[in-house]
C-alpha cells in the first residue's frame, strides 16, 4: 500500500509568519525553562499544543505535567501548562508525552516498499527505523542488483537505485511515515568487491572497500553493521573489520555488530567487538544481546563485566535487544556456513550431492565448531518454528515446527530443513527458541541497553498475511513498556523512555532528535502508560499493541486516537560525515570526533 505524500493544513501558512512564531516560541522556552514559569509572559500560538500531559523529555530525569507546542516540523516549547496556545490542541491529561522511539533494528528496508505506514511499528510509537544490520540496500553492483530481485518473496520492487544515499532518498520519495536511518552493511560492502566466496580481500580490494564505507558515510549512513554468523559475513576476520570500522569513526559513525558468537564463544566474541573498537577508535554497539542456548544462560554478569570494564577503560561500548526469548532468522542458521559458500543457488546445488548432504546433516546434529549452529541451541526441532516461505504450495506449513513438519514428511528434523531449504529456494523464515526469561529482565534495566525489533515494519493486512512473522514485529516496544516496566518492574518508565529516545539519538549521532527540547525535530508520542501493551503472540503474531495514542513526525501527526493519519512525512535522517550538512564530511581520525554527551 503506497501513501500519497499528505501535508497537515496546519503547516501551509506563509513560511515568514512561520518562521517568526518559531523564533518567539524559542525564545519563550528559553525564557521559561524546562519546568519554571514566568509570570506575566507572552503567549504564543502554534500549530499544535499537547496539553496537560505528564512530560518525559527522555533524559530520564523526573516527569512533570507540563505543555508541548509544535510550529512546522519543529518543537518550540516544552514546560509548565498554560503558558502557550495552538491552532490545534491535544488533551494529554493522564496521558505520557515523549519523544517518539528509536528502533534500533529495522528490517522495514522492503516492508515500507510496500506499505510506506509501517503500522506495527508506528502504533508503537516509534519514530525512526535503523537498517543495516550485515546487509543494507546499497552499495550494490549490477549482479547484486539481480540477486535481490532473484530472492524476493512475496514483496515485489524494482530496484532503481545503486548507492545507500539513492535508497534512502528513494524510500523517503516513495512516501513513508517514519523517518528512516541505515547503517552501511560490512557483508554488503564484502559482496560488492569479493562475491560471496570464502577468501580475504587483497590490499586493494581492502582500500576499495574502504573506500565504499566511506561514500556511504558521506551520503549519510550511521556507520558500519556486521552480522558475523552468516555467511559471506562470517568469512571476515578481525582485520578487515576493524579496518571497516576505522573508516565509520573517521566519519563519526559506529561500528555495531551482530556477533561472531551469541553462544558458546559469546564472552569471545564480545572482545572481538571491543577490540575492534579500541583499535578503530569507533564507538561499538552490540546488536540483539542474548545468551543462545541453556548452556550459556549463564554467562550474563561475565557479558556485562566485560562491557563495563571497556567503558571505564574509554572504549565506548553499547548493546540494544529484543524483549523476547527466542529469535528469529534463516535455516541458514542450522547449518554450516562452509555449505553456503558462493551465495543462495550454490548451497542448494550442493545440498542436493549425497555426501555433501551426509556431512551437513552429521554437523547438523552437533553444536557448530567454527559456525553458530542455533538449531542445536534451540534445544530440538520442537523449538523451531518455520514462519516465512516464497514457494507457495509451503506456506500451508507456515507457523508449524520442524518437528511437527518432519513428522508430516516421515523424515529427520534435520533432512526436513535440508529439503525446505532446496524447495523454496530460500533460507525459510525461522523462529528459534533460545533464551531465557530471567535474563530478558536482566537485560531491559541495563544503563546502556537501548532496543531493536529485529523485524520488519508491518501491517496486519494484504501481502503481509502470507507469512507469519515473530511477534517482536507488532510488540517489542509495547512489551517493555508494559511487561518489563509496568509489571515486572525490571526498570523505570522515565529510564526506558531515556533509552528508546535520547540514548540511541546519542549513539548513532543525530542532531536535533531523540529529547523534547526546543528548536528539536517534533518526533512526539503521547501513550497510556497504564494500558500500553503487545498482544501478538508466536501463534497469532499479526496483533497491533494497544495503548499509544498519537504519534507526530516531524511536527506531522501520523497517528490519532490510535490510528494512522495517512500523512508520509517521513525523512532520511543522515549521520554526522553527509556532505549536505555545512560541517560534514570525514576527518582524519576518530578522535577528531566529539564523542561526549
Amino acid at each position: 500500500m503506497r501513501l500519497p505524500r499528505v501535508r497537515d493544513p496546519l503547516l501551509t501558512k506563509p513560511p515568514r509568519q512561520r518562521l517568526l512564531r518559531a523564533v518567539a516560541g524559542l525564545a519563550l522556552a528559553s525564557a521559561l525553562g524546562a519546568c519554571a514559569s514566568l509570570p506575566g509572559a507572552v503567549p504564543g500560538s502554534y500549530d499544535v499544543v499537547i496539553q496537560g500531559g505528564t512530560v518525559y523529555d527522555g533524559s530520564g530525569g523526573a516527569p512533570y505535567v507540563g505543555d508541548v507546542a509544535i510550529e512546522g516540523e519543529r518543537i518550540v516549547y516544552v514546560g509548565p501548562p498554560g503558558q502557550v496556545r495552538g491552532e490545534k490542541v491535544i488533551d494529554a491529561r493522564g496521558k505520557a508525552v515523549s519523544p517518539g522511539f528509536i528502533n534500533m533494528l529495522s528490517w522495514a528496508t522492503e516492508t515500507l516498499l510496500e506499505d510506506g505506514r509501517g503500522l506495527s511499528d508506528l502504533k508503537q510509537g516509534i519514530t525512526l527505523e535503523v537498517f543495516g544490520e550485515g546487509w543494507s540496500m546499497g552499495p550494490l553492483t549490477p549482479e547484486m542488483k539481480a540477486e535481490l530481485l532473484r530472492k524476493q518473496g512475496d514483496i515485489r520492487y524494482t530496484v532503481e537505485w545503486t548507492s545507500l544515499g539513492e535508497y534512502l532518498a528513494h524510500l523517503e520519495r516513495s512516501s513513508v511515515s517514519p523517518n528512516v536511518a541505515s547503517f552501511v552493511g560490512a557483508t554488503t560492502v564484502r559482496i560488492h568487491e569479493l562475491g560471496e566466496k570464502d577468501v580475504d580481500p587483497t590490499p586493494e580490494q581492502l582500500a576499495r572497500m574502504r573506500g565504499l564505507v566511506r561514500s556511504a558515510m558521506e551520503e549519510g549512513a550511521l556507520g558500519v553493521g556486521s552480522s558475523l554468523i552468516y555467511a559471506p559475513a562470517s568469512y571476515a576476520e578481525t582485520p578487515e573489520l576493524t579496518a571497516l570500522a576505522e573508516v565509520a569513526g573517521q566519519c563519526g559513525g559506529l561500528y555495531i555488530s551482530h556477533l561472531r558468537s551469541e553462544a558458546d564463544r559469546l564472552l569471545e566474541a564480545v572482545d572481538e567487538t571491543v577490540e575492534i573498537a579500541r583499535r578503530s577508535g569507533a564507538p561499538a554497539e552490540i546488536y540483539h544481546l542474548k545468551m543462545a542456548g541453556k548452556a550459556n544462560w549463564g554467562k550474563l554478569e561475565q557479558v556485562i563485566e566485560r562491557v563495563e570494564r571497556a567503558r571505564a577503560a574509554g572504549v565506548r561500548v553499547s548493546t540494544n535487544m529484543y524483549t523476547y526469548t527466542a529469535g528469529a532468522t534463516g535455516l541458514d542458521a542450522a547449518m554450516p556456513t562452509w555449505v553456503q559458500e558462493g551465495g543462495m543457488q550454490a548451497w542448494i546445488a550442493r545440498l542436493k550431492e549425497p555426501a555433501i548432504r551426509a556431512r551437513v546433516l552429521q554437523e547438523m546434529r552437533a553444536p557448530g565448531e567454527n559456525w553458530e549452529n542455533l538449531y542445536w541451541h534451540a534445544g530440538g526441532a520442537e523449538n523451531v518454528l518455520l514462519v516465512g516461505f516464497k514457494n507457495e504450495a509451503l506456506k500451508p506449513l507456515t507457523g508449524k515446527s520442524l518437528a511437527e513438519i518432519a513428522r508430516m514428511r516421515g523424515v529427520s528434523p534435520e533432512d526436513a530443513a535440508i529439503d525446505l531449504v532446496i524447495e523454496d529456494g530460500s533460507r525459510v523464515g525461522t523462529v528459534y527458541f533460545l533464551m531465557s526469561e530471567e535474563n530478558v529482565k536482566r537485560q531491559v534495566g541495563l544503563p546502556w541497553m537501548s532496543f531493536g525489533s529485529d523485524s520488519g515494519a508491518v501491517a496486519a493486512e494484504g501481502v503481509f498475511l502470507k507469512s507469519k512473522i515473530h511477534p517482536r514485529g507488532y510488540g517489542n516496544v509495547a512489551r517493555l513498556l508494559g511487561k518489563y516496566v509496568r509489571e515486572e518492574r525490571a526498570t523505570t518508565l522515565p529510564d526506558a523512555i531515556r533509552r528508546l529516545t535520547s540514548l540511541p539519538a546519542f549513539h548513532l549521532g543525530l542532531r536535533e532528535r531523540g529529547t523534547l527540547k526546543p528548536g528539536y525535530f517534533a518526533d512526539v508520542v503521547v501513550f497510556d502508560p497504564v494500558t500500553v501493551k503487545d498482544h501478538a503472540t508466536f501463534e497469532n503474531p499479526h496483533q497491533y499493541a494497544t495503548g499509544v495514542r498519537d504519534v507526530f513526525v516531524n511536527g506531522t501527526q501520523v497517528l490519532r486516537g490510535g490510528e494512522p493519519t495517512g500523512a508520509s512525512p517521513g525523512r532520511v535522517v543522515r549521520g554526522r560525515a553527509w556532505k549536505g550538512w555545512p560541517d560534514g564530511g570525514c576527518r582524519a581520525s576518530a578522535a577528531d570526533w566529539s564523542w561526549s554527551q
